[in-house]
């Protein structure tokens, strides 16, 4: 990653939308984007009034950048005091302390909204991204968003909108206001979903389609399989963890390169030639996204496209129709046998880090242990994004050689994958079960994998963390 590169996660979630954690506060949210490596997050939720309150009193405006920023850095450390130190590894003196990352973050005003409307004789069902460059663009906005329903009742509304009426709401907001549609094939809320969707873009949005430039495809597909859809040429894809707590930023997220700015950053997204470039994403294994396959949870029917076709899309347990997901949806779309990308287009899969601790010791990756190697990790070696892909292997390997070997394994995609489906998510794994149990039994022997003299948890002597609350992490 060079020195003009940043990253950037575009769709979080507030505390005040549904099954979100009730600890998300903008120190908290700006602690977790300096721990994974982002510097331009999301606001998420502006249209909530109580929200957007706090956003005018915790940011302020950044007027070389378009952007917003923490009125005080410092309060990260009381937000998450657990993380104070992770971030000045004492081998590597240059990297910043939390506070003086979070102190770089820079804040983009966002919000989601769901959209439940009859077109064409169907309920259609589609979230929007909606991003606004100041707060006083954003309360208009929200002023007039409020004659369509209530936005008191949650930080993502339900609204009885048109999708192309909530775009010409933010047209007329100002030039420098847009909409991106949602992870734009989940089956039940999206652009294309399988349940509530449209076939084409021009059916949801009419005569104003020629506004939308980018995409969100989510955690279930990547550009892989949504370049299999010439009708995607002309857009930019963007993925974003679409966050409901501090530990999931940057699942996804993108990478862009030269000014950081909120005009920058739309320009890239654009296809405009500026002082920004856009050049991909972070994604998800689409495997792992929660409806990546077909099939009911509830009967634990797990299904690939073609199993599904040949059940006629019924489930063979209860006989009622599947949910077909985001892989039957993009091959049901698609018109190219192969992908064809942008120019300068790239993307790369990643696994979250705790994840990986997890696998490494047999644990899950929630657990005590796993928090306490991922916090060594941090401690020692710097963001969980420059630990995922940018850091030599030999570096990782100082800390924890089985989970080098891991980082090793994920940047070459030599994945074990367990698709998700139905809402359910899926698994993916680096070792395989023999693996697995080599490691606990300590005779795991890859390259690199295990030094002498390492412990259960994979750390050398010395390097044991100090006695922290691991769980909040």
């Amino acid at each position: 990653m060079r020195d003009d590169e940043f990253r950037a996660d575009l769709h979080i979630h507030s505390r005040f939308s549904r099954a979100t954690s009730s600890r998300l506060s903008l120190p908290l949210l700006a602690a977790w984007a300096a721990l994974k490596g982002i510097r331009v997050l999301g606001t998420g939720d502006f249209t909530h009034p109580l929200w957007r309150q706090e956003l005018a009193e915790n940011l302020a405006y950044d007027e070389a950048t378009g952007l917003y920023r923490l009125k005080d850095p410092r309060s990260v450390t009381t937000a998450l005091p657990e993380a104070a130190d992770l971030l000045r590894p004492p081998g590597l003196p240059g990297l910043p302390s939390l506070v003086e990352e979070a102190g770089q973050l820079r804040f983009m005003l966002q919000a989601e909204i769901s959209s439940i409307y009859k077109r064409d004789g169907r309920v259609r069902k589609v979230h929007n991204l909606v991003f606004m460059p100041r707060l006083d663009l954003a309360e208009k906005f929200c002023l007039r968003l409020s004659q369509a329903g209530n936005l008191n009742s949650d930080g993502r509304p339900i609204l009885g909108l048109d999708s192309r009426n909530v775009l010409e709401l933010v047209l007329e907001s100002g030039p420098e206001a847009c909409l991106i549609p949602a992870h734009i094939w989940t089956p039940w809320f999206s652009l294309f979903g399988s349940k509530s969707g449209f076939d084409r873009l021009e059916d949801c949005f009419g005569s104003l389609s020629g506004h939308i430039f980018a995409l969100e495809t989510g955690l279930s597909s990547d550009p892989e399989m949504n370049r299999l859809l010439s009708a995607l040429d002309r857009f930019s894809l963007i993925s974003n963890s679409d966050a409901h707590s501090g530990e999931n930023i940057a699942r996804e997220a993108n990478l862009f390169a030269g000014e950081l700015s909120y005009a920058g950053i739309f320009a890239a997204l654009r296809g405009q030639e500026g002082a920004t470039r856009f050049l991909g994403t972070c994604e998800f294994f689409p495997d792992e996204g929660k409806y990546h396959l077909d099939g009911h949870r509830a009967c634990e029917v797990c299904l690939t496209p073609e199993e599904s076709l040949a059940l006629g899309g019924i489930c063979p347990v209860c006989r009622k129709p599947l949910t077909l997901g985001v892989l039957y949806r993009v091959r049901e779309l698609a018109d190219r046998s192969a992908p064809v990308y942008k120019e300068g287009e790239s993307f790369c899969s990643i696994i979250p880090l705790r994840e990986l601790a997890g696998e490494v010791l047999g644990v899950g990756g929630k657990s005590p242990r796993a928090g306490r190697l991922y916090q060594e990790l941090l401690r020692r070696l710097g963001t969980e994004m420059d630990i995922l892909l940018r850091l030599p292997i030999e570096d990782l390997a100082v800390v924890s050689a089985p989970l080098a070997e891991g980082v090793r394994r994920m940047r070459l995609g030599q994945v074990l994958r367990q698709g998700g489906y139905d809402g359910e998510f899926g698994v993916i794994r680096v070792f395989s079960p023999q693996e697995a149990r080599d490691l606990r039994g300590g005779r795991f022997h890859a390259a690199g994998a295990r030094r002498q003299g390492q412990d259960e948890d994979g750390l050398l002597p010395g390097l044991k963390p100090p006695p922290v609350a691991p769980a909040a992490l």
